[in-house]
């Protein structure tokens, strides 16, 4: 199940070589050229053929949040730094494995009151003797990331870790095989270290120079207790992103977007929220300016080693994906 493979495999920021593996195996063949760039996004393009085309760029991003090793002490306790947006309390007594395969616990220095939102105040055990001993398995800089297999749940829910943005990535990629001879140039985009400030879709936007920019990713649920305000459902379709921290997205593409699902029976939702960001920020603000829109997937548990989605989402998701992308758009430049 490739879905499976691609919430499973390691992938933290700015590691993302097993992963891009992963990728471009399962798509490269539908692919008219495949670039990996020296930052390490994978970038699949394919020729549009449409009259009016347009470049478009789409962008999901495959690294995931993690923890870089920054010191040892000498009871073989391991200390480390966050790699993109850790929720420090709740990571407290869950697993984390190290890209060597080493099987870590997390605990606290401190009462669970008294930790808030300090990374410092956590450590990892990996059972070692000492030092000496830890020091056989990890080094300072090895990365981790959160254990949690992909679990499939009721009503067609499933939970994972990773699933921000792995979901993304795979409504690319299914997208992708669903697209034989597009209207437009699509440059799909496995980006990189989105999570530490969307590093990635910045240096392929500025490579491609795309007219369109489309950010895949997940949005914030609000659906469930202590979820705070907004009015995202898991199960009530694709999301069209309208804004978040990062951009304000172009009323034309979201309109057309709407379009779209109206036209072929898609479901969706409109997504708003207040904080975060995805690649649409990035592209956005690329190259004196670039449209830019989003389509994301109404997420419980962002950022956790347990994050849910529904799969009936992200099937209209890849629906929409396939169909925006070869509508035939009618702007102009001022």
């Amino acid at each position: 199940m490739f879905l499976k493979q691609l919430v499973s495999t390691f992938g933290v920021s700015g590691y993302e070589r097993e992963i891009r593996n992963i990728i471009k195996e399962e798509i490269g063949k539908y692919a008219d050229d495949v670039v990996i760039d020296d930052l390490g996004n994978l970038i699949i393009y394919k020729e549009g053929h449409g009259q009016n085309k347009k470049k478009i760029m789409a962008s999901a991003h495959m690294d995931e949040i993690g923890f870089q090793v920054m010191n040892i002490d000498d009871k073989g306790f391991i200390r480390v730094r966050a790699l993109g947006g850790i929720p420090v309390l709740n990571t407290v007594m869950n697993r984390v494995k190290f890209r060597n395969g080493t099987i870590g616990l997390v605990s606290s220095t401190c009462k669970s009151d008294e930790i808030k939102n300090d990374i410092k105040k956590l450590y990892i055990d990996i059972g070692a003797k000492d030092k000496e001993d830890a020091l056989k398995y990890v080094k300072v800089g090895d990365v981790a990331a959160y254990e949690g297999e992909l679990v499939e749940l009721k009503n067609n829910n499933i939970a994972a870790k990773a699933i921000d943005d792995r979901i993304g990535c795979f409504i690319l990629a299914e997208a992708l095989k669903r697209i034989d001879k597009p209207y437009n140039d699509l440059y799909f985009v496995f980006s990189v270290q989105e999570e530490v400030g969307l590093r990635g879709a910045t240096v392929s936007a500025s490579r491609i120079k795309p007219e369109i920019g489309i950010a895949v990713d997940v949005t914030i649920a609000s659906d469930y207790p202590n979820s705070g305000e907004g009015a995202n459902k898991v199960g009530d379709g694709a999301a069209i992103k309208i804004s978040d921290g990062s951009v304000i997205c172009d009323e034309y593409l979201v309109e057309e977007m709407i379009k779209t699902c109206e036209d072929n029976d898609i479901k969706y939702q409109r997504d708003v929220i207040d904080a975060g960001g995805t690649d649409a920020g990035a592209i956005n603000r690329s190259n004196f300016g670039v449209k830019s829109s989003g389509i994301s997937v109404a997420t419980r548990y962002v950022h956790g080693n347990n994050c849910l989605v529904n799969m009936d989402d992200v099937e209209a998701a890849i629906d929409l994906l396939s169909k925006y992308t070869n509508r035939e758009f009618k702007f102009e430049y001022k």
